[in-house]
């Protein structure tokens, strides 16, 4: 977004037209979704916008860009765990199974006593 925004901007300097420099950081913060109003809101109160160098304002927002992103692959993982559910066949089935080993195990005993 930054790189067309700036091309955007130079192209307009080429033809004669400039905006302050407030104007363009505004013009960037109003441009953002509304999930980033609370990031908007926080550079708008904190910072000076009439000398707020545009550099600055993009690092600061790739800094939350990437914060975000590290909170929605922390929240992936955490809805990937993946729970077990029992079920009567599969526990009956193991007991059989169990029973099954047990008994021919007692066979051998019985044969070896012998």
């Amino acid at each position: 977004m930054f790189s067309r925004f700036t091309t955007i901007i130079n192209s307009l300097k080429n033809l004669g037209k400039s905006y302050p420099n407030q104007e363009l950081v505004r013009k960037i913060l109003r441009c953002l979704p509304k999930s980033w109003t609370p990031k908007v809101t926080a550079i708008e109160e904190a910072k000076d916008l009439s000398i707020l160098p545009l550099e600055q304002l993009l690092g600061s927002l790739m800094t939350h860009e990437t914060t975000m992103k590290n909170h929605e692959n922390v929240e992936v993982k955490k809805k990937k765990a993946i729970a077990f559910k029992a079920s009567k066949e599969d526990s009956e089935s193991d007991e059989d199974g169990d029973v099954a080993l047990i008994t021919s195990q007692f066979k051998r005993f019985l044969k070896n006593k012998k």
